[in-house]
């Protein structure tokens, strides 16, 4: 009897050791799993905080500080800091929130006893910090782009101590905030506000957030580039509007005299200039210049060369000192690394007389009609350098007017590079051998058909009608009044 009191007495005894340790089990399990469930709810709502401040289109600057105040809301932590790697390769203090210790030396008597004052000569000293890779826990941090739990961190070395009290390191986590795998910047949060060493919980959540900052940093550096993008595009396009509106769409009326013109900028916005005016009732002005480049720049110079062009062209006939004087007024200010070419013609309207004088450009091409109906083709040489490429005593020594005789079924071609070094797919320049053959073979249509033909073989060599530079041409014909009066209906 008694020894089946014992048994049962021992049965129910070990069964409740069984429930309680189960209970225990069950209540850890539980705890673990509210646990998880909070920091869940926690990292939501940081994403939360950081999508919202990417929507609304926050600066890199306003993202940080979003970033370590929701570190600290998070981690009741009472504070943190987060160190950013910037172009040089060093991690700076970009932002701070408390009183976070500084990683370096700083002496009491430094600081003010205002609460306020402090909080904004400490922040003046995190952003001054700087750490190469592998420097200090910082540094080593970024380099191994491991986190860094420390507990107890009064005890342990790598942590510098003040003797401050409003500094002094009681708790540390550290957290590599990447972006598929690229490090971008180092999140610090120090000193539980409980006063409760961070644990491996802490440690978990920190990291989470250090993932979540580093998606919402690139995505608002992806951001910001698009609306750099789009502002810098709005500027092209405006750019290419202005300088649509500076180049010639009517041309001067002639009563011998046509004149057709094809300009295409590889990009929005082009480095090549045609300039067709009246200079006054006897003369006609017409230059083709092209800047040693492309996009904005070079359409400032050229919108510069195009005034001065204006300018001179008023208060000297010839054209080498219309160019003299361009490059003198533009040398001293002009990029080393850009120069302008440039050819100016001076047709009169009642001499049948054209002059014309070369800045280092392409060499205009002459289908000159003989008084026995014969054709002579060929480059009008004229010496000459670049406008910004060589001191204007060199410039004006060099260059000089060329005078020919334009008259009836004349023609005369202008263009860019762009023109004559349009390859085709097995790297061969169309060249100006082939542009003097079109000159041959067409020279004796109309202004318009001459430059048909040319922009159509170009093409048909090059096999396709896109072109990496600038692409400007020019053509002039003498024809009869008739033709031109035919021409302009």
């Amino acid at each position: 009897m008694w020894s089946l009191f014992i048994a049962i007495l021992i049965f129910g005894v070990w069964t409740f050791i069984s429930n309680a340790k189960h209970s225990r089990r069950m209540r850890k399990i539980l705890e673990q799993k509210q646990l998880v469930e909070q920091e869940k709810q926690i990292v939501v709502e940081f994403m939360h905080t950081m999508v919202e401040a990417v929507a609304e289109g926050s600066d890199r600057s306003e993202l940080f500080q979003r970033i370590i105040h929701a570190a600290t809301v998070c981690t009741g932590a009472y504070s943190a800091c987060i160190y950013y790697l910037e172009a040089d390769g060093f991690l700076r203090g970009v932002a701070s929130e408390g009183l976070f210790p500084p990683q370096s030396d700083v002496k009491r008597s430094e600081f003010s006893q205002d609460r306020r004052l402090r909080s904004q000569q400490l922040e003046s000293i995190l952003r001054s910090e700087s750490f190469a890779m592998g420097e200090g826990l910082v540094g080593q941090v970024a380099q191994s782009k491991r986190a860094l739990l420390i507990a107890n961190a009064r005890l342990d070395p790598r942590v510098y101590q003040h003797e401050d009290p409003d500094f002094q390191m009681h708790s540390l986590i550290l957290a590599p905030v990447l972006f598929q795998g690229d490090l971008l910047a180092v999140l610090a949060v120090a000193n539980p506000a409980d006063g409760v060493p961070f644990n491996a919980t802490d440690f978990s959540l920190v990291e989470n957030l250090a993932d979540q900052a580093g998606l919402a940093l690139h995505n608002c550096h992806s951001m910001q580039v698009q609306i750099e993008k789009n502002k810098l595009d709005t500027d092209i396009e405006l750019a290419s509007t202005i300088q649509g509106l500076l180049l010639p769409k009517k041309f001067p009326p002639s009563e011998h005299l046509e004149f057709a013109v094809e300009y295409a900028p590889a990009q929005k916005i082009g480095g090549d200039l045609y300039e067709i005016f009246a200079i006054d009732a006897d003369r006609i002005g017409v230059a083709v210049a092209d800047v040693s480049g492309k996009g904005v720049a070079a359409s400032l110079l050229m919108a510069i060369c195009q005034t001065h062009l204006h300018h001179y062209s008023k208060v000297e006939s010839s054209p080498a000192k219309v160019l003299s004087r361009i490059n003198r007024s533009m040398l001293p200010t002009m990029p080393r690394d850009m120069f302008i070419t440039i050819i100016y013609a001076v047709f009169d309207r009642h001499s049948d007389q054209v002059v014309l004088a070369r800045a280092g450009h392409e060499l205009p091409l002459f289908y000159d009609s003989q008084a026995d109906g014969s054709v002579v083709i060929g480059p009008v040489d004229s010496p000459g350098m670049s406008v910004g490429m060589v001191e204007s005593s060199i410039f004006d020594s060099i260059i000089e007017d060329r005078s020919i005789q334009f008259g009836e079924n004349d023609a005369l071609m202008l263009y860019t590079d762009g023109l004559t070094e349009m390859a085709n797919r097995n790297g061969e320049e169309f060249s100006t051998a082939r542009l003097q053959k079109v000159l041959e073979t067409h020279g004796s249509g109309s202004a318009q058909t001459l430059l048909q033909q040319a922009l159509e073989s170009v093409n048909r060599f090059s096999g396709t009608s896109d072109h990496l530079d600038d692409l400007t041409v020019v053509t002039i014909k003498h024809a009869q009044p008739a033709a031109v009066a035919s021409i302009e209906a």
